[in-house]
């Protein structure tokens, strides 16, 4: 239940609250974009089966990688793709935690 909560925690709550916090103009507009990082589980439709609860996905899905994170650091380091780069960054922050919560 805890790995439950921390990884849609992370996934929903995470987005909102920064969003409510640093971005007091276009609040709405970036809360959106954040919780849109979660699009990247479309390649989760390229494994067999498509969900597993005890499946890591960072570094199993091609867009869980560690070549595509390296590409969400440069998208959050560059100011024009900042919101996106932090938006998919997040979404990996959530993996990676429910990846320990598999590993204890």
């Amino acid at each position: 239940m805890l790995r439950f909560v921390f990884h849609y925690g992370i996934h929903f709550l995470v987005p909102v609250l920064i969003g409510l916090v640093f971005f007091k103009e276009n609040r709405i507009r970036i809360i959106l974009i954040l919780l849109a990082g979660i699009f990247i589980d479309i390649d989760h439709l390229l494994a067999s089966p498509i969900f597993d609860s005890n499946r890591c996905s960072i570094g199993f899905h091609p867009l869980h990688s560690y070549l595509a994170i390296a590409g969400y650091f440069i998208l959050f380091v560059v100011k024009k793709t900042r919101i996106l780069g932090l938006a998919l960054l997040i979404h990996i922050l959530a993996d990676f935690v429910d990846c320990l919560f598999l590993k204890s």
